[in-house]
């Protein structure tokens, strides 16, 4: 006799509805993002194409700004410096066949804080994909560039043992060097017990410098092994690698002797921790400063899948990174 079908409950389909509905939504709202990007697109090269041709001035940008407001009242995002933006949006990336799809995935706040801030090609990619990425608010954003990260990503990529490179390949796209922490508005002399709980207060704040894809698991997760009783200081999953992520504090500088400790927990959460559908746990010691060369000789040998970055409570000093990130493409450049 064939059972009959399980009917899920009402609860359940009405949420199905509801999401339904936040689907539609989205939907929605990119299209109508992609188009006004695309309508200010259009402004921009009829305003270029006029300016170039030598048929406008500037001045005459203005009096188009002023002939919208008159005969269009209702209608805003048309003042003189906004049509400026417009054409200086696509000067920037006409003829980039890489780049140019990528502006219609954000909204134009997004692209003119990118626009404005960036002041290299590549770091403009990299902002660009990032935000569609980690899917940052205005004010993450702009955070992030008050924290230099283009400019910390190329100088300071991670340091990571061979065993990530051979496992997880994207996880050089995943992880960093270094994490600002400046909203835990750390005093001098802080132990691991204030970075500890100051990490978990803020913890929302924290997972946003970690990335969109990691998700918190706990903190001192416990861990036996034989008869002994051990205690990871925070434990996270990450969504696209499908594996656990181990984070140890330590609020000293790093020593070679915390990757033995890291390769142990890694150990236990692989045997008794992760499920049989997940990949292998990575490690992460998170310290207050680092040796590079002390780094490099422990990494290499390190037969864990593990990486070593710092933690900072200040923001960096941006025209100093600039600076030297400058001086990083020069020396390229010879070399090429």
């Amino acid at each position: 006799m064939k059972k009959p079908a399980k009917t899920s409950s009402p609860e359940t389909a009405f949420a199905e509805v509801v999401n339904l509905i936040h689907s539609a939504r989205q939907r929605a709202f990119q299209a109508i993002n992609t188009t006004l990007i695309d309508l200010y697109w259009q402004v921009g090269e009829y305003i270029s194409r006029k300016i170039e041709s030598a048929e406008w001035g500037d001045g005459v940008v203005e009096q188009l700004a002023a002939y919208i407001a008159r005969t269009q009242p209702g209608l805003r995002g048309f003042t003189r410096r906004n049509l400026f933006r417009m054409r200086q949006f696509h000067e920037t990336y006409r003829g980039d066949e890489k780049v140019a799809p990528l502006v219609r995935q954000l909204s134009w706040t997004h692209n003119l804080i990118i626009l404005s801030q960036s002041k290299r090609e590549e770091e403009r990619e990299f902002y660009l994909r990032m935000v569609i990425r980690e899917k940052w608010s205005k004010r993450e954003l702009e955070r992030q560039f008050r924290t230099a990260l283009f400019e910390r990503i190329i100088l300071n990529p991670v340091k990571v043992s061979p065993v990530v490179t051979q496992i997880y390949p994207d996880a050089l796209n995943l992880f960093k060097d270094s994490y600002l922490v400046e909203f835990l508005e750390l005093p001098d002399g802080h132990d691991e017990s204030d970075l500890h709980q100051g990490l978990l207060h803020r913890l929302k704040e924290f997972l946003n410098e970690l990335g969109r894809d990691f998700c918190f698991v706990g903190s001192e997760f416990p861990v036996q092994v034989g008869k002994r009783d051990f205690a990871l200081d925070l434990l996270f999953f990450h969504r696209g690698l499908n594996c656990l992520v181990a984070i140890e504090l330590k609020v000293g500088r790093f020593e070679p002797e915390y990757l033995g400790k890291l390769g142990f927990y890694l150990e236990a959460l692989d045997r008794d921790v992760k499920k049989s559908h997940e990949n292998p746990a990575i490690g992460v010691l998170l310290c207050a400063s680092k040796d590079a060369e002390v780094v490099e000789y422990a990494l290499s040998r390190s037969l864990s899948p593990a990486m070593i970055a710092e933690y900072q409570t200040q923001l960096p000093d941006k025209k100093l990174l600039q600076a030297k990130l400058h001086e990083f493409y020069l020396l390229n450049m010879r070399e090429e």
